[in-house]
């Protein structure tokens, strides 16, 4: 755990020196990607393109046969249907579900900086009030709903047209 909590550090401080945040992005997961495998508890160990493919995909968000011939599978049809089914097993899944849950983790940190920038530096007055309003409601600060209304008794409407 120890070297989770200092990759994501290092992956922090390489995001805030980033120029886009496709650029954080990339540089946060290939850094966790670099984490040692055999520290994830898994139950079947993986191979070396699976690893690779999954580590694109999450890393790059681009498609099975782009992943596939970056991972090393063969190329064409093949290689997408050998890594369609490679996807598919429950290690490969776990392991995928684990990469996906470390990149949010670390993008979420990203995002949080970026809406309280807005929020103090924004150019547009409605900007800044709708950031500020989002980091209230997710900080448990969220307005009174005012369409609800309770009301004890019975109401009677009526409406003379004539």
């Amino acid at each position: 755990m120890l070297y989770g909590a200092i990759y994501i550090q290092i992956a922090l401080i390489l995001t805030r020196r980033a120029e886009t945040p496709q650029a954080a992005l990339f540089m946060s997961s290939r850094l966790t990607a670099q984490r040692k495998y055999s520290d994830m508890n898994l139950p079947v160990k993986l191979t070396q393109k699976q690893i690779a493919l999954v580590d694109t995909l999450v890393a790059e968000g681009c498609s099975v046969k782009d992943a596939a011939h970056k991972a090393g599978y063969a190329d064409g049809e093949s290689g997408r249907v050998s890594a369609s089914k490679a996807l598919a097993t429950p290690h490969v899944q776990q392991y995928m579900q684990q990469r996906m849950h470390e990149t949010f983790g670390l993008n979420a940190t990203a995002a949080l900086a970026t809406v309280a920038r807005l929020s103090r530096g924004a150019k547009s007055e409605y900007v800044q009030l709708e950031a500020s309003k989002d980091l209230l409601d997710r900080a448990g600060y969220k307005p009174i709903d005012r369409s609800q209304v309770q009301v004890a008794g019975d109401i009677k409407v009526s409406i003379d047209l004539g």
